[in-house]
Formats: structure tokens, C-alpha cells, sequence
């Protein structure tokens, strides 16, 4: 595992190091203009970015958007993706496999947002939430839901609950915010 870092650790407890899993991929502007918003309202309010470090696509739009608003950035890079990984950010923490990297996310965050994204994202969304279904962590956990985009998630996970699937209610696991200001409020209620 490599470290690097530009700055001071981890900001105190007072403000919340929010764990953002989201695509890498360049999407369109209905994506990109929620998760700039979401991004904005992280840094003014002083928290600290943890993402997966990459500096292409959303991933780079949320890193932009806390930064320009005077938030932190801590990136966790995984070796096959350093090459895409964010130059300027605070701290920089790169490691060998996905299994690593999803564990340090994890371990840095003090709440965790979901947004839109492929199969990795959709991955990482559900192993914190298998996670936290077993008591492994008891962090919030929000999915800004951005034009309906995990619609279909919320009403399986929906399903799931009703059907005692689930050993805890959905509540307790995820909440699912039309907005960012919704989904910022979630993570610091």
C-alpha cells in the first residue's frame, strides 16, 4: 500500500468524512448537475471527500466540487488505477486490489452516499449494506437517487423488506434521497 499526503490527517469527528462511491464514467448533464450540487454543499459545509481517487468522469466531478468549495479530498486508489488517480488531492492511498480499497473506504468514512453508477458502484453500495445488515458498521448510508436512476434498487430492497429478507427494516439500512440538500441532511441527521 502506498501513502501519500499533503496535509494534515483526517479531519476531527466535527465534521464527517463522507464516503462517496459514484461512476468514473463521463454521463450526462442531469447526473453530473445533482452530484456538482452534492459535492458543492460536502465542502461548504467542511467535510472531507473519501472516493476512490480517481480523477476521469463523475468521480472527477465530485472531486472537483468539494475542492472548489473548500473541502478536503482523501482518495483510495486500488495499483490497476493509479494511473487515473486525482494529482492534487489531500491524501492519496493506493492499494493492491478492489477487496483493499472498499475496506480503507470504509474504514475512513463516517457516512457513506451512493451515486449514480455501474456495476462497481452497485458492488460497493452492497457490500456496505451487507455490512451494516450484520452490525459491521452502524455509519449512514444514502443513495441520492438522481432522476429515478436506482428506482429499481429501492423497490427490490423494498421487496426484500416486506418479504423478510432483510434481519433489520430497510430504514435502518439505506435511505434513499430524491435531492442533494435531502441526501446531505441524512448523512449529518
Amino acid at each position: 500500500m502506498v501513502t501519500t499526503d499533503s496535509a494534515s490527517p483526517l479531519k476531527p469527528r466535527k465534521s464527517l468524512n463522507v464516503c462517496v462511491f459514484c461512476s468514473a464514467a463521463e454521463l450526462d448533464e442531469v447526473y453530473t448537475t445533482a452530484a456538482r450540487e452534492f459535492a458543492g454543499l460536502i465542502g461548504k459545509r467542511g467535510h472531507t471527500l473519501v472516493w476512490g481517487g480517481s480523477d476521469v468522469g463523475l468521480m472527477k466531478v465530485i472531486a472537483d466540487g468539494v475542492q472548489d468549495a473548500g473541502g478536503r479530498l482523501v482518495g483510495i486508489s486500488v495499483d490497476f488505477l493509479h494511473h487515473k488517480a486525482r494529482a492534487n488531492a489531500d491524501r492519496m492511498i493506493v492499494t493492491p486490489t478492489l477487496a483493499e480499497r472498499k475496506a480503507l473506504l470504509l474504514e475512513h468514512a463516517d457516512a457513506v452516499a451512493v451515486l449514480v453508477g455501474g456495476t462497481g458502484t452497485l458492488d460497493e453500495a452492497t457490500d456496505i449494506l451487507e455490512l451494516k445488515k450484520h452490525g459491521m458498521h452502524g455509519k449512514p448510508v444514502v443513495v441520492l437517487n438522481t432522476a429515478g436512476f436506482y428506482d429499481g434498487l429501492q423497490a427490490q430492497l423494498a421487496r426484500m423488506d416486506a418479504e423478510g429478507f432483510l434481519p433489520v427494516p430497510l430504514s435502518g439500512l439505506v435511505a434513499f434521497a430524491p435531492d442533494p440538500a435531502a441526501a446531505v441532511a441524512h448523512l449529518e441527521g
